[in-house]
Formats: structure tokens, C-alpha cells, sequence
């Protein structure tokens, strides 16, 4: 059975795990980073014919880059009149550089022979046109195709965790400031495209160009060639250093940034009280600090990721100049097969290696930088849903029995906030739950819809224990109205038909007259189209009541949870409200939580808890009678 309390607890074992084993974990930490990177491709699979068109028009690019560099021998030899005037035999055809230098020098020979020097240098300056438009042409190709993949994966991943935000328990919430979360779904997916998506062009394109570009310059001279593999791999080695320190502090970045905003969501909620309290100075002094240590973490982020690009030139300056030294000897020494022209074209495709090896090192900086929001993107994803749903749940579209309590405990934590609750309600009869602020009376009521889960015993409906129900079908025979008003920035019409489809406006309207809303809605400016703001601020505390009201009534279910539901109504409100649900509750079984004795006189059986206990229950004149904890409360407030 699931419970609050084991997953927490287990939750607290895998954090002595984490301690008892930080070495392991270190040692770990590199493979995670890769499995997180492989999950972030995942959500590239479904666009992999961009992806297959992206690798073709990235081929076109590289092919006829090669093209115009393997171009620059045989201009050169026009320029300097090397050999170009002198006979040269067609070459047998070998896939290799070597060919492709032959064959060009070989028909340069020719065009020269036949048409002059100012020919054939008009003939490849036209060529190389030609070769640098199609190679631009591959480049925005892959580009455009790319963006498909990147914009659509990003889409997909904030998918999935709004999706997850839904489904995720009410428990889930308590532990977690509603600033990070929003953090996760927006800078988090945000940095994740920018430094990991953005690079999937890198990470196809650049190993590409630098395979090609290799096995050209192999053919060029393969003993240059490995002198150059030998002194790379000392340069990768440096770059990585940096990429692990970034990592880490990007992480803490992004933890820093979701504080703030959790402040400022907290601030905008709270202005009110802030304003009333003159808290001005201390929440001033709050948010500096905060943004002084995001600042300062930000700072080193950036300094260590702009060191990528110096350091990297400055490595490519080292290599190139050795790779000059080391093949400047060759040709002096004669050591080696390479001509001056070859070797001057050998140095500008592996020029051209450096440039998607910079790119290539510089993208590593940002995936780990990327990895450290994935860590907190799949956070959210991975986290347990607790209120699960069974593999083959039982549908029900009806109520017709009882709603029975049977020796239910539930915690928060380790403290008990209900504790052996028996309790039965029939169909059709209404339900009150009173007694002291903590005593378990909303916690009673969210178990039944399932935003949590039983500890120990259980709830059944109809004799079916309700985890055995669809949720959606257990929730879909339930209204609720809830002691805090929720609404959202949208026209009054859809507030109160949220959720439902296909909503007539007749039914909309006869919903806020039995709710008491209709009036104060018509002479709004727009009536039920009229947008009511962010929480619906540019209603009163009563009107959005009776919004929630309504709502409740359309939606006409057989199970009626009403929160404190008229707390907010003033005494004309109250009464009109109070009598309207009287009469929708007399077909519908009823669960009313209430602080104003005044609301539940006349309900079937008033339920008395205190520190999550029964301890008392009946009707309002038998319980008066007794004298015990439900008539000290009567006493304190006063009936109409």
C-alpha cells in the first residue's frame, strides 16, 4: 500500500545512500551525465526524417567544400606556372585526394593548352562560385531542417512536464516552491534547447566535416596526418577540465534562479501584506542578497564558458603552427611526396578542421551546461506520482449506494492527522464536518477524490474501494467548491464551465442564478464574456465565491465537496447562496466542511473532529442537548 510516510522515508534511505557512498556517486556522475544527454535524443526520434534530411544536406556542404579547396592546387599552379603548361596523362580513377588533385591538374592542363592561362583562371573562379553557392545552399538547407528538430523536441519536453505538473499529487507541492517549478518548465527547456538542441547541428555536421576532411588530408600525406592526431588529443584534454567545472556550476545557477523567482511569484502574491506590514526594506534586502549570489555564480558560469573560445583559438594557433614547423621540414628535407601547392592545400582544409573543432569544444561546454537543467527537467518527470491508478481500473459513471470510512488513518510525515476515522454516508444525505483550524476536516474531504491516498484502511464507494476506480471517473462524479477561490485569467463564461464541453450558454447562466452570480455578471461590462484577471483579482472576495459555486452546479454531480464554501459571501449573500444549495444538494449526496454553524444546522449528521478524531456526531438539536464540544462552538457564534 502506498503512503505518504514510506516514500518519504524511502526517499530519506536513498539520501543516506547518496552520503554513505559519495565516492561511488562521483565516480557515477559521468555516466549519468551521458544517460541524461541520451534521454534529451529520445526526444528527437520522432523528427528523424529532418534529421536524415539534415545529414544530406550537410554531406552536400562538406562535398563541395572539399571541392573548392581541392581547387586551390590547381590555381595555384596557374598563378606561379609550376607545371600546369606542361603535358599531364588523365590519372586512373582511385577514390582518393591524389585523383581528384591529378584529375584537376590534368584538365587544367588541357583548358590552358586549348584556351590560354585567362581562360581557365575565368573558368575557376566561375567554378568556385558555383561550388561556394551549392555549399551554402546544403548549409541553409540543414539549418532549416534542423530547426524542425530542435523547436519540436523542445515543444515535446514542455509537454511532457506540464503534463507530469498535472498528474503529480497535491503532497508533491507542499515540498516545492511554485517558483522552481516554473523555473523548470521555462529557463530549464529553455537552456536545454539552447545548449544541447542548438548543438545537435554540431553533433551531426562537425564530426562529418572532420572525418571527410581527415581522410582527404590522408591521401595528401598520412605521415603529416598522424603527427596531427598525436597532438590533438592534449588540447581535448584541457577543454574537458573546463566542461566538468562548468557543469557543476551551472547546476547551481539554474537552483539559484528558480529561488528568485519562487520570491518574486511570492512577492506579487503576497504585495498586500508586504505593503501592510512595511516589510518593504526586508523583502528589498531578501531579494538583493538572493540576487547577488545568483550573480556571482552566473559570473564564474560565463567566465569559464567565454574562456572556451580564447583558449580554444589559442590551442588552434599551437597545432596549426606545429603542423607548419612539422611540414615545412618534410618538403625541405625531402621527406616526403607533398609538393608546395599540396601542402598549402593540405594547411587549408586542415585550417577548416578547426574551426568545427572549436565548435565542437565549445558546444561541449554548453551540453554540460545543458545537462545540468536536463537534471532538473527529468527531477520532475521521475518524481513518483504516489496516487497511481491500477492496470485494469473498474469505470463507474454512477453513484448509488454509500461513501464509507473504514478505520482511516493518514500523515503527513510522521504525525497522524486522522486517526481511525469510521464514518458512513448514504446517498442523498448531507454530511457536515466541524470543529478546530488542523483538525482534519479538508484532509478528510481530499481523500475521497483521491488527491491523496489512505495510509491505512480504506474508502469505499459503493462497496468498491475507491483505488479501484478510474480517477478520472471517481473525480467525475464529484464537484468541489473549496475555501480559496480558484479561477483563471479567462471570461467568466469559461470559469464557469471549465472542464466541461459543449456548455450551453443557457446552462451557464441558469448555473450563476442558482449560485446568486447572474446579476453581479450582467452588469459587468462584457457580462459573460468579460475576462476577470489573473485569480479573477477584479472580482470581490464574494463574487468569486459564487463563480466557484456555479461552477460546482453545472457541472451537476451526484457528490457534492463544498470547502468552507460560503466563507467569503457576506449575510444577504450568505443567505440567498445557502438557500439555492439547499435545494441543489436535495438530490445529491453532500460533504460540508464548515467553520459558520449557521450553514449546516439542517444537515443529516454533523461530524464533530478534533486532532483528527470523531468525537462527536448527529444531528444539530442532539448534539446541542449533549453539551459537550459542538454546543461550546455554537455558543461562540451567534444564529440568525
Amino acid at each position: 500500500m502506498w503512503s505518504l510516510e514510506s516514500v518519504r522515508h524511502d526517499q530519506l534511505s536513498e539520501h543516506s545512500k547518496v552520503h554513505s557512498f559519495n565516492c561511488q556517486v562521483v565516480h557515477k556522475s559521468n555516466n549519468m551525465s551521458k544517460r541524461k544527454f541520451g534521454r534529451i535524443l529520445t526526444y528527437v526520434k520522432p523528427y528523424w526524417f529532418d534529421v536524415v534530411l539534415n545529414l544530406v544536406f550537410n554531406l552536400t556542404t562538406i562535398f563541395f567544400s572539399l571541392f573548392s579547396f581541392a581547387l586551390v592546387v590547381p590555381f595555384l599552379n596557374l598563378l606561379f606556372q609550376t607545371d600546369a603548361i606542361e603535358a599531364v596523362a588523365k590519372p586512373e580513377f582511385t577514390f582518393s585526394a591524389d585523383y581528384l588533385l591529378d584529375y584537376l591538374n590534368y584538365f587544367m592542363c588541357n583548358l590552358i593548352t586549348e584556351r590560354g592561362p585567362y581562360q581557365a583562371l575565368i573558368f575557376i573562379c566561375i567554378v568556385l562560385l558555383i561550388a561556394f553557392f551549392f555549399r551554402n545552399f546544403g548549409r541553409f538547407f540543414a539549418c532549416y531542417f534542423m530547426a524542425n528538430v530542435r523547436v519540436g523536441a523542445v515543444k515535446d519536453i514542455r509537454r511532457d512536464i506540464y503534463n507530469k505538473i498535472l498528474i503529480l499529487p497535491l503532497s508533491f507541492y507542499s515540498n516545492q516552491k511554485k517558483g522552481d517549478v516554473l523555473s523548470r518548465i521555462t529557463t530549464d527547456v529553455q537552456e536545454v534547447e539552447v545548449s544541447i538542441l542548438n548543438w545537435l547541428e554540431m553533433l551531426i555536421k562537425d564530426p562529418l566535416t572532420i572525418i571527410f576532411y581527415f581522410i582527404f588530408m590522408v591521401s595528401l600525406s598520412p605521415k603529416l596526418t598522424v603527427f596531427v592526431l598525436l597532438i590533438l588529443p592534449f588540447a581535448a584534454l584541457i577543454i574537458g577540465k573546463v566542461g566538468k567545472m562548468l557543469k557543476k556550476e551551472s547546476k547551481e545557477t539554474q537552483t539559484r534562479l528558480a529561488g528568485m523567482m519562487s520570491t518574486v511569484e511570492e512577492t506579487v502574491s503576497g504585495l498586500r501584506i508586504i505593503k501592510g506590514f512595511n516589510a518593504i526594506r526586508y523583502s528589498e534586502k531578501n531579494f538583493e542578497e538572493q540576487n547577488q549570489a545568483y550573480t556571482k555564480v552566473l559570473t564564474g558560469v560565463h567566465r569559464k564558458r567565454d574562456m572556451s573560445s580564447p583558449m580554444s583559438e589559442f590551442l588552434s594557433a599551437i597545432v596549426v603552427i606545429i603542423v607548419l614547423w612539422f611540414g615545412g621540414r618534410l618538403i625541405l628535407g625531402g621527406g616526403s611526396n607533398i609538393t608546395a601547392a599540396d601542402f598549402v592545400s593540405y594547411i587549408v582544409v586542415f585550417s577548416q578542421i578547426i574551426s568545427p573543432a572549436k565548435s565542437f569544444s565549445q558546444g561541449y561546454y554548453n551540453v554540460q551546461k545543458g545537462i545540468a537543467s536536463a537534471e532538473r527537467i527529468f527531477e520532475i518527470l521521475d518524481a513518483d506520482e504516489v496516487i497511481t491508478e491500477k492496470d485494469n481500473p473498474i469505470k463507474i459513471n454512477e453513484f448509488k449506494q454509500n461513501i464509507e470510512y473504514k478505520n482511516v488513518f493518514f500523515r503527513y510525515g510522521k504525525e497522524d492527522v486522522l486517526k481511525g476515522i469510521n464514518l458512513n454516508i448514504e446517498k442523498g444525505k448531507l454530511v457536515a464536518l466541524v470543529g478546530e483550524s488542523g483538525g482534519g476536516k479538508s484532509t478528510m474531504a481530499d481523500l475521497l477524490p483521491r488527491f491523496y491516498d489512505v495510509c491505512e484502511g480504506q474508502i469505499t464507494l459503493d462497496g468498491h474501494d475507491i483505488r479501484d476506480y478510474k480517477i478520472s471517473d471517481l473525480r467525475g462524479l464529484m464537484g468541489i467548491v473549496t475555501q480559496e477561490s480558484i479561477l483563471f485569467n479567462d471570461t467568466v463564461f469559461n470559469n464557469i464551465a471549465f472542464g466541461m464541453e459543449n456548455v450551453s450558454r443557457e446552462a451557464v447562466i441558469e448555473a450563476a442564478k442558482i449560485a446568486n452570480a447572474h446579476e453581479f455578471i450582467m452588469e459587468m461590462e462584457h457580462g459573460y464574456d468579460t475576462l476577470i484577471g489573473d485569480r479573477g483579482m477584479n472580482l470581490s472576495g464574494g463574487q468569486r465565491q459564487r463563480l466557484s459555486i456555479a461552477r460546482a452546479v453545472l457541472k451537476n454531480p451526484p457528490i457534492l465537496i463544498l470547502d468552507e464554501a460560503t466563507s467569503s459571501l457576506d449575510t444577504e449573500s450568505e443567505r440567498l447562496v445557502q438557500d439555492a444549495l439547499s435545494k441543489v444538494m436535495e438530490q445529491r449526496t453532500s460533504i460540508v466542511i464548515a467553520h459558520r454553524l449557521s450553514t449546516i444546522q439542517y444537515a443529516d449528521e454533523i461530524i464533530v473532529l478534533q486532532k483528527g478524531q470523531i468525537v462527536e456526531r448527529g444531528k444539530h438539536d442532539e448534539l446541542i442537548a449533549q453539551g459537550g464540544i459542538y454546543k461550546k462552538l455554537t455558543d461562540l457564534q451567534s444564529f440568525n
